[in-house]
């Protein structure tokens, strides 16, 4: 039996998210995900007046092509993928996966190989197409989350047909906020951080690009980070789960990194290029859906009551300067069931336990 949320959902990707208009064409990049998204996808496309385009694709499938990856292969793929990408208006990518550790066995040198080769198709469709990604809910994800199938996906669906529309207001009052600012100052358990964020554009995300969304990032300024950050929140890096993770800086930098049990693995991709260890990113989250973490960034990056700060490479829209092929996205979650925290703006208390307490804002909290 078909699922109407599906039909919702494209609806939303279709009409708000890239806001597709009459002959603009639209790539559909499906990984794993049920033949129904494609057909929805498609339809919605088509019921707008543009042209869909669509490939399927496997995560075994490309893992099997990265082991073996060679540079003549990826530079020929990335020059057909760009082909490709340049005819095209809008970009729509639902990613499902079986095992969210596929790729964990491709060896570093390939993986980067080919990410090198595929940068500036990526780059192409970020900077001159509409674009959204999104994941989609498979048993592992469930199992992942804590969560039976059917909780996962009723989950999944309330969290990705948020009215972000509705949050815009308040999410635009939190940009200007974040664009004034200069001082930022963090506490909380195993929390002191101070830094500047000032001259840097704070951009808020509100379903355009990712879902599920929900944040506000900019970026500090690149040399201006001092203290100590522990985070709570699980994650996962090329294939491997940390936990634990706490980082010292001085003048920007990173001069100390531990994660529970895997401190060789934290500093080793840390000092993969001059620039991982710099922070690239600084974004508060705000789906009131989302509370608990699941080591899937698209979701934990948005928890409600969380903050996450992120060695490498900057964003362009909120740029400091840093260059890595590291970005590695940490989260803190600030709620009150999770130790609590504050975050100072210049000062003045802008959220305390995960809330914020500026009226303009407060349409943000849980």
């Amino acid at each position: 039996m078909h699922d109407p949320r599906i039909d919702q959902l494209a609806r939303q990707l279709v009409r708000y998210s890239t806001d597709l208009k009459r002959g603009e064409k639209v790539l559909i990049d499906l990984y794993d995900v049920p033949e129904a998204v494609g057909i929805a996808l498609v339809r919605e496309a088509r019921r707008r007046g543009a042209l869909p385009f669509v490939t399927v694709n496997s995560l075994r499938v490309s893992r099997e092509l990265l082991l073996g990856a060679t540079d003549e292969q990826y530079r020929l793929l990335a020059k057909h993928r760009m082909a490709e990408m340049r005819d095209m208006n809008a970009y729509i990518a639902v990613r499902g996966s079986h095992n969210i550790a596929e790729w964990s066995d491709v060896p570093a040198g390939r993986m980067d190989l080919a990410q090198g080769h595929t940068r500036k198709v990526l780059r192409h469709r970020v900077e001159k197409t509409k674009w959204c990604v999104l994941r989609w809910p498979h048993a592992a994800m469930a199992q992942q989350a804590g969560m039976s199938t059917e909780a996962f996906e009723d989950f999944y669906f309330r969290v990705c047909l948020l009215d972000y529309r509705s949050l815009k207001p308040a999410m635009n009052s939190l940009g200007r906020l974040m664009t004034n600012t200069d001082r930022v100052h963090i506490k909380g358990p195993g929390t002191d951080l101070e830094f500047s964020i000032k001259g840097i554009p704070a951009i808020p995300c509100g379903g355009e690009c990712n879902i599920p969304d929900g944040e506000c990032f900019t970026a500090p300024v690149r040399d201006s980070v001092n203290g100590v950050i522990s985070h709570n929140a699980s994650t996962i890096y090329n294939g491997i789960p940390f936990d634990g993770i706490v980082l010292e800086f001085e003048r920007g930098k990173i001069v100390k990194a531990e994660a529970d049990g895997k401190n060789k693995e934290i500093n080793k991709i840390l000092d993969g290029d001059a620039g991982a260890r710099y922070v690239g990113e600084f974004a508060l989250g705000f789906n009131p859906e989302i509370r608990e973490p699941m080591r899937d960034i698209l979701f934990d990056e948005k928890i409600a009551g969380s903050f996450h700060f992120t060695p490498g490479q900057a964003y362009d829209e909120a740029s400091n300067g840093n260059k890595s092929k590291v970005h590695w996205d940490m989260v803190s979650i600030q709620r009150s069931d999770h130790g609590g925290g504050e975050i100072w703006f210049d000062g003045k208390l802008v959220r305390k336990n995960g809330k914020f307490l500026p009226k303009s804002l407060q349409k943000l909290n849980w």
